[in-house]
This record gives structure tokens, C-alpha cells and sequence, in this order.
């Protein structure tokens, strides 16, 4: 005798395939916000929708008729709200693709020692910058941006287009400099421009010590791939701000380590 008839369910390949699909879709978006501020948003979206459905069954007409405006217009709404969050998704989609497919060919063509020790030769001056802006305590902010883009930042900074040196991140950063005030955008292995002015994050959870640099490098790092080292001028910590999410007080070894991943 069966206890639970299961016969309605027929469940193929395919049936499983688009499930992991759409499981992996919404665990690589939920990485995009995590940490964000577009997850109250979402939050709010969700409570907005389940408070819909209870006052459509309780037969509140007016309520739900106001609210079914909202959800009526739910896909423009979301395109609206989240469209930093759907440009990062889908810059990671098309231009990262195309990057680890280089650097794939470029792995299989010169080996993977190769490619670690021109990284880490690349690393090496932004690394001793920073030690030296450290012990000084200069405030920096460096952002690491896998695509240029000329309108994010040509615009609103000056355009060098220079080899990486540790002089030329110190002059850049030092407190006289007509440069300091901004952000040095890295790219393509060259520091593109400096005195770059970033959004600011409106993420109202930051620790209060927090200011404009920091929320700056957060803010970039929310609506693109980029990710930004930070060097606080009050206290001389490290940290390094990723999809949203800052890591604080990182060692020369943690950086080190974080920057060959995305540099």
C-alpha cells in the first residue's frame, strides 16, 4: 500500500540540469549583493510582495489595487533599482570571460611559475608603496580595474598612462601633491589616471571611522569589478574592498595574495 502517491512527479535530465542552472544563478547573484545595500532592498521587495498576496486574500481592494500597481511594474522596477548589481553581473559575464580565456592560453603557453613571478613583479611596487605610505601615515586609494573604462574615470581625474612605481604612487599620495585628493586607477599592468573622483557608497552599516576614502573604494567595488586598496591617513591600516565587502587591518602577505588574485 503506498502511503504518498508520487506519480505526478516525472523528472528528467533536463528537469535536473535547469534547476542546478537556476540555483547557480541565484547563488552568483546573491555573491554580487551579499553585504550590500541592494539587499535591503530586495528584503524590501520580497515583504512588499508577501504583504500584496495577504491583503489580495483578505479582499482589501483598495490596499491591493495600490500595491498591484508596484508589482504590475515588478521587472522594470527590479531593472530600475538593481541596475549597478545587473551591469556587474554582466560585465562578469562577457569581459571576464573573455579575460580568463587569455589567461588561460597564456598559462598553457609559458606555465603557471612564469605567470605567478611576473605577477608578483608587478605586485612588488604597489606593495612597497604601500609599507612606505604606512609608516607615514599617507592616505591612499588604489583601484585595481581588471576594463579601463574612460568614462568611469578619464573624466573625472588626470590621465598618466605610466608604468607602476613605488616613487610615483608616493608623489601621487603625498599630502602636497595636486594629485592626492582621489583615487590612482590601475589597469592593464599601468597606472591609468589619478585624482579620480568615485561614487560613494551609500551602504549606512560602515564602521563610523570610515570616511571618504573608504566608502569611495566600497562604493567603486559595488557597481563595477573593481576592487580598491585603502590606506587609512588617521590610523596607516590596509583594506582592501571587494563586490561591496571591505576587508580591514590586512597584512603585506594577505595583500600580496588578494591583489595577484585580481590584478
Amino acid at each position: 500500500m503506498e502511503i504518498f502517491d508520487l506519480s505526478f512527479l516525472h523528472v528528467d535530465f533536463l528537469d535536473i540540469l535547469d534547476i542546478l542552472c537556476v540555483a547557480f544563478i541565484i547563488y552568483y547573484i546573491y555573491n554580487l549583493i551579499r553585504g550590500t545595500i541592494a539587499v535591503n532592498i530586495m528584503i524590501g521587495l520580497v515583504i512588499l510582495y508577501v504583504v500584496f498576496r495577504v491583503v489580495k486574500q483578505a479582499e482589501m481592494s483598495l490596499l491591493s489595487n495600490i500595491l498591484g500597481g508596484f508589482i504590475n511594474v515588478g521587472f522594470l522596477a527590479i531593472v530600475i533599482v538593481f541596475q549597478q548589481e545587473i551591469r556587474r553581473f554582466l560585465v562578469h559575464i562577457g569581459k571576464n570571460a573573455t579575460q580568463q580565456k587569455n589567461s588561460r592560453w597564456w598559462f598553457y603557453l609559458f606555465g603557471k611559475k612564469d605567470v605567478e613571478r611576473d605577477n608578483l613583479a608587478r605586485i612588488k611596487p604597489i606593495i612597497d608603496a604601500c609599507k612606505s605610505m604606512q609608516k607615514s601615515r599617507t592616505g591612499a586609494l588604489i583601484v585595481f580595474a581588471k576594463f579601463f573604462d574612460e568614462q568611469s574615470f578619464q573624466n573625472s581625474g588626470e590621465l598618466i598612462n605610466s608604468r607602476i612605481s613605488k616613487r610615483l604612487l608616493e608623489s601621487i599620495f603625498q599630502k602636497y601633491s595636486p594629485l592626492h585628493d582621489g583615487a590612482v586607477v590601475i589597469s592593464n599592468n599601468k597606472i591609468k589616471s589619478a585624482s579620480c573622483i568615485l561614487p560613494l557608497t551609500e551602504n549606512d552599516k560602515l564602521p563610523p571611522q570610515f570616511g571618504l576614502r573608504h566608502r569611495a573604494g566600497i562604493g567603486i567595488s559595488e557597481m563595477s569589478d573593481a576592487v580598491a586598496l585603502i590606506i587609512s591617513e588617521e590610523t596607516g591600516e590596509i583594506s582592501f574592498a571587494k563586490q561591496g565587502r571591505v576587508k580591514m587591518n590586512v597584512s603585506y602577505e594577505e595583500l600580496e595574495k588578494l591583489i595577484n588574485k585580481d590584478f
